[in-house]
């Protein structure tokens, strides 16, 4: 797990990251932003979870924590789409 960033990229947050957008049922992973407090368990970081719907500024996610699905909502930052790229 992350837990500080290089010298270079201390402070900095990508606005591309911040205002990212997601569909209903993007897969996507939970990646912590160090520069930013986290709003959820730290054992969540590492985790991939289904999209479910935008609430406010954040997404409903469902993860499974322990063979029990959970919901969390987190905000665009700190999460990073993942999936299969079309080349078409």
């Amino acid at each position: 797990m992350l837990k500080r960033k290089s010298q270079r990229q201390k402070g900095k947050i990508s606005f591309t990251k911040y205002f990212q957008e997601f569909k209903e049922g993007d897969k996507v992973a939970v990646v912590r932003e160090v520069s930013l407090p986290i709003g959820y368990h730290r054992r969540l970081q590492g985790r991939t979870g289904t999209v479910i719907k935008k609430r406010g500024d954040s997404y409903e996610l469902e993860v499974y924590d322990l063979n029990k699905k959970k919901r969390y909502f987190i905000k665009p930052v700190h999460l990073k789409k993942i999936g299969v790229k079309n080349d078409n």
